[in-house]
């Protein structure tokens, strides 16, 4: 199947809140956002001249696009810190340090606390999150 132009990918996306994913000629996430209308979120990135070099530079390299619709702009926002906790894609600098979103934390240990936190450490303890 021959691959949509960046274009095609524009006017085919719905006006619906969801999240949406950059990816460059590699195949690589480049960048993941939320978005209250796919459509016209998206199609600013293409229609702006952007002020900040780096969004520049990164709209240059956009070759693919794809999206996720969901019910509100909640879940949105949830989808998106968790795809990029996930992927760590190169220009979302802002949320990759685990300090967006509360999460509850159960401490593994003899008498696990429960505590929210803002912090993920790895040693062994349970998560759950994040929340708006």
């Amino acid at each position: 199947m021959p691959e949509l132009t960046v274009e095609l990918q524009l006017n085919t996306l719905p006006g619906s809140p969801g999240v949406y994913q950059f990816f460059d000629k590699d195949g690589k996430m480049l960048y993941v956002g939320k978005a209250k209308n796919l459509k016209k979120r998206v199609t600013s990135y293409f229609t702006k001249t952007h002020e900040n070099g780096k969004t520049r530079v990164m709209v240059k390299k956009i070759r693919n696009i794809k999206h996720i619709v969901v019910p509100t702009e909640s879940d949105a926002l949830l989808l998106e810190n968790n795809l990029i906790k996930k992927y760590q894609p190169r220009y979302n600098v802002l949320l990759k340090d685990d300090k967006s979103y509360p999460w509850i934390c159960i401490k593994n240990e003899r008498f696990p606390r429960i505590f929210p936190t803002r912090k993920l450490i790895k040693d062994g303890s349970e998560y759950f999150g994040p929340y708006t």
